[in-house]
């Protein structure tokens, strides 16, 4: 048997064991995984347990390549039934999203723009026609079910001073038909993330339904009074918000008003009376860092949460609190525990809490119990992207570097089964090459963790090209995950081993790692990743280190441009080229630039202006004279984290000094590539680059 069936063989053996299906027929004839491949998958989101624990809602994302988009369906799957096909309960030809199951599973929620604009539909016993729920004219874009089922809660974009939704509609309309496009503004944020700011709020509403089930009247505004949006901006959803038990309270958490946003991580939460006969009240103003994610208990006597303790830093380890409701006493439930919470879900008895948390490489489910705090893990084994738990049954969305998203049923002692395997015939005769991790000394003595991926087919005693990938964040890591920009999958697909560091800075690994990169963006990352770059070619013969081009974004790419000054001629030979997507190139600028000021501000120990040599310690912009290698530079027009500017600077001094460089510029996308031709154009641009760079000379 030849070494490439023996490889595809050993993959499929861990897949399956993982409790995944096989994808590749036996008698196939395997080939590597491509960018097409990748931009052509289905991506699972968003399951949603039913109250019985019988079934599972879920969205699909299914990319129209002609369209040059994604498309969301809502499916169904049972969850009792091993084998059980997954059912499609909307209709094609619009986009449906976010299932959310009334309390006695009778209806099935969703949001949908079939009717023009996004709005709450239903469905009966999770089938049949669908209903349009709400009819306003503005998009509704999250919402929550009421514990009665008789009301909802949802978040629309307002003029604050408006009374009506109608309102706003006409300001934003007389606005579009004037001839006047200035806008003036008094405050910052003027932009964030890839918006420009025009006045409105995300704000939290309530709906009455009536006896056929439709939204009645115009809805109450129950955040009114709170200068903040409900949920918070760009990426906030329901999470940020939710009701009491009795359906009385509504909670919900919001940026402090008149703490100037764009340089404060001051998130508080507060209550409500959902029939808005109150204002809102604050609950955490004692904690001046993050609270946020409010989950009250079962018997309606506590509200837990989240809450980071320094203020400033969105990077701080989320502990879990318990606040009670009837006296206001706080307490961290999980303070021995070092590992940052993410979403939080709760056991019907309320004895356990539930979340998803980085942890040495994988993002794991966890359970923590409440009263003891001790956490326990419930699943593991990659990604887990989201999780929903009903009448005792656990179902994980999880995902590794070897296969996309697809849904498991975690039993009590943790073996997964799977429920669906949404990109089973897509991924038919593609084998995928898996991860090998292996840990090194770095900085400070510390352990650091790194992993390599073999090139699709790779033959013993062959050594293959590198592609080095350094990850952003800098808050961030290299999970065991299916990621659809720095797939180490399409790397090896196309003949390239792979070789990344999870540096001083990631998460996952307690947070004095995490924080450990703080002021020392080129000193310590920069040790990790040459002590891991040393690490791996000593430990894999396959890597031909003089053959590696180093790529990243974000941060990442902003170590690409340092190491550009920095690092130029690794121990192994020269760099053959470097790519660095929406990298920072001045981080003085950076400081005025950028619209999320706090993260600037912490990374680099103040303002420019108040303590500007802590900006200049690890400039990029400063080490241009000692560029060399060929770069290819990346940018969004419409990345305002990363402005386009600082791509365009790093692409003036490459060229300025007759460095071979490309620069690719998206218009139309931010900080993310979205858009499947762009996605492709993209891949096919960096392969180019590195094909041309490291081929055998």
């Amino acid at each position: 048997m030849n070494h490439r069936k023996l490889l595809l063989l050993g993959w499929l053996a861990g897949f399956c064991a993982a409790g995944a299906q096989p994808l590749l027929a036996a008698d196939a004839s395997p080939r590597g995984f491509t960018a097409h491949d990748l931009v052509s998958l289905a991506r699972l989101s968003e399951p949603r347990l039913s109250p019985d624990g019988r079934s599972v809602a879920y969205t699909l994302r299914e990319t129209d390549l002609d369209a040059n988009k994604g498309v969301r369906s809502i499916w169904r799957v049972a969850v009792a039934e091993p084998g059980a096909q997954p059912v499609r309960l909307t209709a094609t030809g619009s986009n449906a999203s976010s299932p959310r199951w009334s309390p006695d599973g009778r209806t099935l929620y969703f949001l949908s723009n079939r009717s023009g604009s996004d709005q709450i539909w239903s469905l009966t016993q999770g089938a049949g026609e669908a209903r349009q729920v709400t009819r306003y004219p503005l998009d509704v874009q999250n919402f929550r079910v009421s514990p009665d089922g008789k009301h909802l809660a949802f978040s629309l974009e307002v003029f604050t001073d408006c009374a009506t939704l109608d309102c706003t509609q006409k300001r934003l309309a007389d606005r579009a038909a004037s001839k006047a496009s200035g806008v003036l503004y008094e405050s910052l944020f003027v932009r964030h993330w890839d918006a420009w700011a025009d006045g409105r709020r995300n704000q939290l509403f309530v709906a009455t339904l009536g006896g056929d089930g439709t939204a009645q009247g115009e809805p109450l505004r129950v955040s009114a009074g709170v200068d903040g949006d409900v949920p918070s901006k760009p990426f906030g959803d329901e999470a940020e918000y939710t009701y009491a038990a009795d359906g009385r309270t509504l909670y919900f958490d919001a940026r402090a008003p008149g703490s100037g946003e764009a340089w404060s991580t001051n998130f508080d939460i507060y209550a409500v009376p959902a029939d808005a006969s109150a204002k809102p009240r604050n609950l955490t103003a004692d904690n001046l860092a993050w609270d946020g994610s409010p989950l009250p208990s079962p018997d309606g006597r506590y509200l837990y949460y989240l809450a980071m303790k320094r203020p400033g830093l969105e990077a701080d380890r989320f502990g879990i609190w318990q606040l009670d409701l009837a006296n206001g006493a706080k307490r961290e439930v999980d303070p021995a525990w070092d590992r940052s919470a993410g979403a939080l879900a709760i056991s019907p008895d309320g004895h356990i809490l539930y979340t998803t948390a980085d942890d040495l490489g994988e993002h794991a489910l966890f359970a923590v119990d409440v009263a003891s705090g001790r956490v326990q893990r419930v699943a593991a084994g990659g990604n887990i992207a989201d999780f929903s738990i009903a009448s005792g049954v656990t179902v994980v969305a999880r995902d590794s570097v070897v296969a996309p998203t697809d849904l498991y049923v975690v039993d009590a002692d943790g073996a997964q089964r799977a429920l669906t395997a949404v990109n089973r015939e897509r991924l038919r005769g593609i084998a995928m090459s898996p991860k090998e991790d292996f840990w090194f000394s770095g900085w400070n003595g510390d352990k650091v963790r790194g992993y390599v991926v073999k090139p699709f087919g790779a033959v013993d005693g062959k050594k293959y090209p590198v592609a080095f990938l350094v990850h952003g964040g800098p808050q961030g890591s290299w999970v065991d995950d299916f990621h659809y920009r720095w797939n180490p999958e399409v790397y090896a697909g196309a003949g390239y081993a792979v070789v990344v560091i999870d540096f001083h800075g990631s998460t996952g690994y307690g947070q004095a790692f995490t924080d450990a990169i703080s002021d020392h963006w080129g000193d310590r990352p920069l040790e990790d990743l040459r002590k891991g770059w040393a690490a791996a070619l000593a430990r894999y013969p396959f890597l031909a280190g003089d053959r590696a081009c180093a790529l990243g974004a974000s941060y990442g790419g902003y170590m690409i441009d340092w190491i550009a000054g920095n690092w130029n001629t690794p121990e192994s030979g020269a760099w053959r080229c470097l790519v660095t997507h929406d990298g920072v190139f001045d981080t003085r600028f950076m400081g005025y630039a950028s619209e999320e000021l706090w993260f600037t501000e912490r990374e680099n120990g103040g303002t420019p202006w108040a303590n500007p040599r802590g900006y200049e310690r690890f400039n990029p912009a400063t080490h241009t004279g000692d560029w060399k290698v060929p770069m290819l530079v990346i940018h969004g027009a419409r990345d305002y984290r990363v402005p386009l500017d600082q791509g365009i600077a790093a692409f003036t001094a490459l060229q300025r000094q007759g460095i071979p460089s490309q620069f690719l510029e998206f218009p139309d996308e931010n900080h993310w590539v979205l858009k499947p031709q762009n996605s492709l154009q993209w891949n096919a641009a960096v392969q180019d680059w590195l094909k041309r760079w490291t081929a055998e000379q």
